[in-house]
């Protein structure tokens, strides 16, 4: 085993540099590696993403209007307009509403016929398990339609 000391000087000290070589060739091999594989990894398939806009919300008298909220102790508060509604109510209620409407407007076979639509409100600081069970409801009762109302960003952007 041989150990390089240095000069001709007559320095007795241990050369302290460290060998980058090995390291340096590594990460050119990972280097080249990674640049042949990545494309093969990253496949994009063609899609159309939707342009985000602001389109304000035609209020007609026949759509459901949701307000939820989770109070303090974490359970959530569903609203039907102003009036407060469990889970088993909330799907009865939708039910009932799709029936009517269908029924106002000459049947299921009527001519242009126009379904009511649900629109959820909710809290920011709602958790998710507190609206997607309304919009289970909601999907159960045969409401096509279900909808988020939001702020528009401050800028109308």
């Amino acid at each position: 085993m041989s150990m390089s000391v240095g000069g001709d000087e007559g320095d007795d000290q241990p050369m302290s540099d460290i060998n980058t070589t090995p390291l340096v060739d590594v990460m050119l091999v990972m280097l080249i590696i990674f640049l042949i594989t990545i494309p093969a990894i990253v496949q994009k398939i063609p899609l159309e993403l939707p342009k985000v806009r602001f389109d304000p919300t035609t209020t007609k008298p026949e759509n459901v209007s949701l307000s939820i909220k989770a109070s303090s102790n974490g359970a959530c508060q569903v609203y039907w307009g102003q009036s407060p509604v469990d889970s088993t109510e909330l799907l009865d209620r939708a039910v009932k509403k799709l029936k009517d409407e269908i029924a106002r407007q000459g049947g299921v076979d009527a001519p242009g016929l126009e379904l009511p639509e649900a629109h959820i409100r909710g809290d920011i600081n709602t958790p998710w398990r507190c609206i997607a069970g309304p919009i289970y409801n909601f999907q159960m009762a045969g409401f096509t339609k279900v909808g988020f109302i939001s702020e528009p960003p401050p800028n109308g952007g």
